[in-house]
């Protein structure tokens, strides 16, 4: 017990301190900080950066088609929303009894991160020394600057990576109740979470298939049903959303009507066509570096014979080279988790240390314009309080 109080307040350390570091100059409302321009909204800044005021309105209204188009003015469909899922609003919605809607949002961010960061710690800690430990999930905490961003503002993704962290851990020690279950929460998050369900479904099955079980009930037998029978409360999560999206706008199917939300193409690497909504840029060489270290990371787990998170970051790698967005290290970071664990050996050398001193400034000042930038305009602040 005291081991476990001891990880969640290194857990909670690690996590707060860099976010309340990127917090100070909004709070402070400096006009800049290190030549960096910075707007002086204070914490509205952070409330306002996609895609945390989508999320409020999924709070506040429920995905209710009549309160979404009589409170809020945004020029999208009423379906929209519904690509953002709703256990992230529910809690939001839950903290909002204490305090408004915006820091309830704030609150769920921090809180989920500190979870992300708690169960990193516990899976880490299988592969490296304590020293290492704590050097590495100080490195989790800022880097990639992307992660340190969406820790900062409302943000889903550490509530989505945390519960994927869980889910991989729990998985990997058998323990396959605590996985389905932060599999579903990772599911009622957002929508890729269903990916852990083909990968666990994949590392399952491949043996058997391997040693030519063909019979369903040597399937059965081979993978374990009785005991690994949880993994299914993840695609029952996923009908869990559609039936609330069916009762709260009268169609099941709604998140597939929701737009441009899925961003993915065919054939891959549809990131590169600059014309696409989602990306429009040409000054995209830094993809390729994503490409290149995900896929030496997924193989190097394999390397490791760790064949559950091999899997799946096969799954979920092999998707990303399919998204057409130009945030795409954001649509990665289920990913950095594992790949901690697959250059485990290599980030805790002292070289890594040595360049981590030179990165950090960077990733501070780039964490700082990205969150200032990156905002919704919303002139009336009134219906989202």
């Amino acid at each position: 017990m005291k081991d476990k109080l001891k990880t969640v307040l290194t857990a909670a350390a690690f996590s707060v301190i860099p976010t309340i570091l990127i917090w100070l100059p909004f709070v402070f409302r400096m006009d800049s900080f290190w030549t960096v321009p910075l707007p002086k909204n204070g914490m509205a800044t952070m409330v306002a950066n996609y895609d945390g005021p989508l999320y409020l309105v999924a709070a506040k209204t429920l995905y209710d088609k009549g309160q979404i188009s009589s409170s809020f003015q945004f020029p999208l469909s009423t379906e929209y929303y519904t690509a953002h899922f709703p256990l992230f609003p529910l809690l939001i919605k839950l903290f909002a009894t204490a305090t408004n809607y915006p820091y309830a949002m704030l609150a769920v961010t921090v809180l989920s991160s500190i979870l992300a960061t708690y169960f990193f710690i516990r899976l880490i800690s299988e592969y490296v020394g304590k020293k290492e430990v704590l050097f590495l999930t100080f490195l989790f905490s800022v880097f990639p600057a992307r992660w340190l961003i969406v820790r900062s503002v409302g943000s889903a993704d550490p509530l989505f990576v945390g519960a994927i962290i869980a889910s991989l851990f729990y998985f990997k020690n058998k323990k396959y109740l605590l996985a389905g279950i932060w599999g579903a929460v990772a599911q009622l998050t957002k929508s890729p979470g269903i990916l852990l369900f083909i990968s666990y479904s994949l590392f399952l099955l491949l043996p058997a298939l391997k040693n030519k079980v063909v019979s369903a009930a040597k399937w059965i037998e081979k993978i374990n049903i009785k005991k690994t029978y949880p993994i299914f409360f993840i695609p029952l999560a996923l009908v869990a959303v559609f039936g609330f999206y069916g009762v709260v706008q009268g169609d099941f199917w709604a998140y597939f009507h929701s737009g441009d939300n899925i961003h993915l193409g065919f054939p891959p690497f549809q990131i590169f066509n600059y014309s696409a909504t989602w990306v429009g840029t040409f000054w995209l060489e830094e993809i390729i570096f994503v490409y290149a270290v995900g896929s030496v990371g997924v193989y190097k787990l394999f390397r490791k014979k760790e064949y559950e998170l091999a899997t799946f970051g096969l799954v979920f790698f092999v998707l990303s080279l399919f998204i057409a967005h130009r945030d795409l290290v954001r649509y990665s970071l289920p990913l950095v988790p594992l790949l901690y664990v697959a250059f485990s050996d290599s980030l805790v050398k002292r070289e890594f240390k040595i360049a981590l001193a030179v990165i950090i400034i960077p990733i501070f000042l780039f964490s700082l314009a990205f969150i200032s930038q990156n905002v919704m305009p919303i002139s009336n602040w009134a219906p989202f309080i």
